[in-house]
């Protein structure tokens, strides 16, 4: 549909692909879409309105809105094909393919053992005639850490919040040690009241609920669309959760738009089938209609009596309801904090559902407080909660994620542009002329109204809407009803316009000056279109002739890059997954995730837990390799640096041997025949799972010997070592002195390949003793 678009507009668009059999494949797929698309090889050009295949490799793709020329990458049409099959591959079991953060030359990484430095890019070392790509992080002074590739899970990003800059710290200093150390208190302390919590209400009795009946799986078959397995898996914690009788405290998190509501509103079924009632508790009065409007339209055909207690409703039907909850007349209330005056009873309420709860006051907190030791209580938030943290409290705090958007959403096409009136004519009545509507984002209350006189003579046939912070609460109300309710066709608004509210037909969004904006304020402000079967398009524009700095540059590229649905787990969230952690944890934890890092403290969190609990930890035995090997991608093999480092890192993430045959067929696939010093690093990368497997904690390479040593709690028994040792001859000997098993293994002269298939072969022998 895009290429017909830019072809119908008179675009030059040019497909830039690595190789002359992609071409072919390129206009097998097009030709049943009536789409011509010659291949012209080295030739970089098109004319106006035609659409041509040539050589080229770009990372990234654009639209040059003034030239009318459009780029796409061989990336951008044949890597999502392949991310939609390896998705299935890898969710089957209930994995999921982590993202890769991009590491960028100047950001700031943390090291487990070192501290915070500077990420100064990948450099070739030659050391005793081997030759390895190495990881360059800059301390304070000039102290420099090599790091070799194949260690990359020693390193991450530093997130801490945005604009927060960390301290970089000395090497071999103890100012890390000291930091480390304060914030392993302050984790263990929150560990410790977490596991309390849990106790309490494990300890706590509540009501079972029914078994489903029929009139359950008659009302979930009557739900129009078909859920995602993450929201199935959602419905199903929650009815497990109801019909025990342990008080449920569930978290649901998930995306606007992704699913929520679903699995509120079949919990609130199941609870009023059982004769009790359900109150939905909401921030605000326009999100409280929404909910509103959709439970009654659910619950209509089977005469279950829906009510609202907001500012919408008069004085007189706001007593009425209250009299009628409190005879039992009422099955489900949704509200505002009205909900929590003294004045509200319920004759017999069986589930709370809050939505965003950390939106409300402190007040309304500790009421809310009161409720959730008598009632189950479910709670939805849209405010993302990292998978890193959400794992640690697997077991503590019952949390349900829905990562997978509904079927039919497309990617949001984002645009970094200069601000032209020509820019706002086009992309507002291009919107219009499909009878959709427009969020127009200017973040100056002063000169908001003239911006509208502007609109309405550039656009005179578009109903505009004023909303912004200054207004009083009811009318800001009263503007995004009048809007959700197609009353207009753009909103013009500041950022205060409400977040969590779900307005499928505004798939437009325009922002002034982005370039002044914080990098999830884009993220979360783009996230407002989108959200239907049509694709949505952003505008983030910046004043004409505007030269950007280098930080603004950043973060509108950013947002531009991860426009792929479910990237609220990359960087462009991270920001918003700090807070999603202080939601959880408690504000006063956001100074101790940004002294060392998000990731290194969910890692110390995870553990806090499972010592409290008398677990070991989760993480597997970290086994160093380091073999004498020339082991590296090649920079003729893969050109660009990011892409070089996302291979390493998927190298060095793979969980299996399979995994890592999947990645080995990609490269040859995408770059060609594998190098022999490529294929080493994927050999080494197989060495390394089996030995994780064996038990094996360091593997290393010196003067003609391999030297493994093993946990001290390895399954490996002496006697089938005996044997092992036997196989090999006089290459293979160990010791078992002080309780550490060390086993020798000879390699003397041996050339680098048959080197590599004697430990490989060594190795795997001993993952299948252990």
């Amino acid at each position: 549909d895009e290429l017909k678009n830019w072809k119908r507009q008179k675009y030059r668009v040019i497909i830039l692909l690595t190789s002359a059999t992609k071409a072919l494949k390129l206009q097998q797929m097009l030709s049943e879409y009536d789409l011509n698309c010659p291949w012209q090889g080295d030739n970089l050009h098109a004319d106006f309105g035609e659409i041509v295949s040539c050589y080229g490799n770009l990372s990234q793709g654009g639209q040059f809105l003034r030239s009318k020329l459009v780029l796409i990458t061989e990336n951008e049409i044949f890597e999502q094909q392949k991310k939609r099959v390896n998705k299935k591959l890898f969710t089957a079991d209930g994995e999921r393919i982590n993202s890769v953060d991009e590491l960028n030359i100047g950001d700031y990484v943390v090291h487990a053992s070192h501290g915070i430095g500077h990420y100064l890019g990948i450099q070739k070392l030659k050391v005793d005639n081997v030759e390895k790509d190495y990881l360059i992080v800059k301390y304070a002074g000039d102290d420099k850490l090599y790091v070799p590739v194949e260690q990359f899970e020693l390193l991450q990003k530093y997130t801490g919040g945005e604009g927060a800059a960390p301290k970089v710290n000395k090497l071999g200093g103890s100012d890390w040690l000291k930091t480390k150390a304060k914030v392993k208190a302050s984790v263990e302390e929150i560990a410790q009241k977490l596991l309390e919590t849990y106790a309490k209400r494990e300890a706590g009795e509540g009501y079972a609920f029914s078994s489903d009946d029929q009139w359950q799986r008659e009302f979930e078959d009557a739900f129009p669309y078909v859920e995602t397995e993450d929201q199935l898996k959602a419905i199903n914690d929650v009815k497990k959760d109801m019909m025990s009788p342990k008080i449920m405290d569930r978290l649901i998190c998930g995306d606007v738009g992704y699913g929520k509501t679903e699995v509120a509103i079949r919990a609130a079924f199941k609870c009023v089938n059982d004769n009790k009632q359900v109150a939905v508790l909401v921030p605000t009065t326009v999100l409280a209609q929404q909910h509103y409007n959709t439970f009654s339209e659910r619950f209509a055909p089977y005469g279950v009596k829906v009510e609202l207690l907001s500012r919408f409703r008069t004085a007189k039907e706001q007593k009425d309801v209250i009299e009628r909850l409190a005879k039992g007349e009422v099955d489900i209330v949704i509200g505002t904090h009205k909900l929590l005056n003294k004045s509200v009873h319920f004759f017999d309420l069986g589930l709370l559902v809050i939505d965003e709860e950390q939106r409300f006051g402190v007040t309304h907190k500790e009421k809310i407080k009161a409720l959730r030791s008598e009632v189950d209580v479910l709670t939805m938030s849209a405010t993302p909660i990292p998978r890193t943290l959400h794992m640690s409290l697997v077991g503590i705090r019952d949390m349900s994620v829905i990562e997978t958007p509904p079927q039919d959403r497309y990617p949001i096409q984002t645009y970094v542009v200069e601000h032209s009136p020509e820019l706002l004519v086009d992309a507002i009545r291009r919107e219009l002329g499909r009878g959709g509507q427009v969020f127009y984002v200017h973040n100056r209350i002063e000169d908001i109204e003239s911006v509208a006189i502007e609109l309405a003579e550039l656009v005179p046939e578009a109903r505009v809407l004023i909303g912004h912070g200054k207004m009083k609460e009811h009318e800001l109300e009263d503007v995004m009803m009048e809007f959700i309710n197609q009353e207009a066709d753009v909103l013009l608004c500041t950022t205060i316009i409400e977040t969590g509210l779900d307005i499928p037909n505004a798939n437009t969004l325009i922002i002034d000056n982005a370039d002044r904006m914080g990098l999830s304020q884009l993220y979360q402000l783009r996230g407002r279109v989108g959200r239907s079967n049509r694709v949505a398009y952003a505008y983030l524009t910046y004043k004409k002739d505007k030269s950007l700095n280098s930080t603004a540059e950043k973060r509108l590229s950013a947002v531009r890059e991860y426009t792929e649905l479910g990237s609220g787990i990359k960087i462009a969230m991270k920001d918003l997954e700090i807070r999603g952690a202080g939601n959880l944890l408690g504000s006063e934890q956001h100074g101790q995730v940004c002294a060392v890092g998000f990731d290194l403290y969910c890692k110390m969190l995870d553990d806090a837990i499972r010592e409290l609990k008398g677990e070991k930890s989760t993480k597997e035995t970290q086994t160093e390799v380091d073999l004498q090997v020339s082991a590296f991608i090649p920079e003729y093999y893969i050109r660009d640096a990011h892409l070089k480092l996302t291979f390493y890192q998927r190298i060095q993430n793979a969980a299996t041997v399979s995994a890592l045959g999947i990645l080995f067929d990609e490269l040859v696939d995408r770059f060609g025949d594998v190098p022999k010093e490529t294929e080493n690093l994927l050999t080494i990368a197989e060495i390394r799972l089996l030995a994780r497997e064996a038990g094996i904690t360091s593997l290393k390479q010196k003067a003609g010997v391999v030297v493994m040593r093993f946990a001290p709690d390895t399954a490996i028994e002496i006697p089938a070592l005996y044997e092992l040792a036997k196989q090999y001859k006089r290459r293979l000997n160990y010791t078992n002195a002080a309780g550490e098993l060390i086993l020798k293994l000879t390699v003397g002269s041996m050339d680098q390949k048959d080197c590599l298939d004697l430990v490989k072969s060594v190795v795997s022998a001993l993952a299948s003793l252990a």
